[in-house]
């Protein structure tokens, strides 16, 4: 909205592509230990700051890595944490607003490639395992979303690209370069499973996965405290 605001992120994250194409122009301020946000956000306050954004990255990457269970449970204590420290750093009349970018579903091994039928009709695919993209081959486009829509309805959406464009499904304004980079055919769970790509390959395998539009993966919380 016109301002730049102090971001506080992981330090390794400045600078990289992906901060860059959605944190342009804001004024970085890298943390290296999750103990110095709350420190940070308090400086900030107390210098006069009316905005602050600060990232945290755990609950999300400990899902990802090792799922629900009792190694989340611990991360989910140590935010808790964080957040205690943050609050008790707030200034008279500031508040804290506690959300996430989305939620979890723990898929693990429940992964699959579509079937053998549909990717005969795939050109290639993009996206990720919970929203895939089938890009189809020249003049199958039709036959390609009747063919994902037989074989993979009873777990997933599975929709046209103008399906999506029309009904809002990555919002109301999409410009020409992103429609562009859109597929033909949308695979979208609904169930606990993944779509996968075989170049689309990682570290290791992904035991949490979000992306779809589940109530799991899009009903965030929104916390709101103020300061004393």
């Amino acid at each position: 909205m016109g301002t730049s605001v102090p971001v506080l992120s992981k330090a390794e994250l400045e600078g990289s592509a992906f901060t860059e194409a959605h944190l342009r122009g804001v004024r970085p301020r890298g943390w290296r230990a999750a103990s110095s946000i709350a420190v940070e956000v308090g400086q900030l306050l107390r210098s006069g700051e009316k905005f602050i954004y600060a990232y945290y990255d755990g609950v999300d990457k400990i899902a990802h890595e090792r799922g629900f269970g009792s190694f989340y449970e611990a991360e989910l204590c140590s935010a808790d944490e964080i957040v205690k420290n943050v609050q008790a750093s707030l200034t008279s009349g500031a508040v804290l607003i506690v959300t996430a970018d989305h939620g979890q579903v723990m898929v693990g091994t429940n992964t699959m490639p579509p079937h053998s039928e549909v990717l005969a009709m795939t050109a290639y695919q993009s996206g990720e395992g919970r929203f895939r993209w089938l890009h189809a081959r020249d003049g199958v486009e039709v036959e390609l979303l009747a063919r994902a829509t037989a074989h993979h309805s009873d777990v997933a959406w599975v929709a046209s690209k103008e399906q999506v464009i029309d009904e809002n499904w990555l919002g109301p304004r999409l410009g020409p370069a992103t429609r562009k980079r859109l597929g033909d055919v949308a695979l979208v769970p609904r169930e606990p499973i993944s779509f996968d790509d075989a170049v689309d390959t990682g570290p290791f395998l992904l035991q949490c996965r979000h992306g779809a539009l589940t109530d799991d993966e899009l009903d965030v919380p929104l916390l709101a405290t103020a300061g004393k």
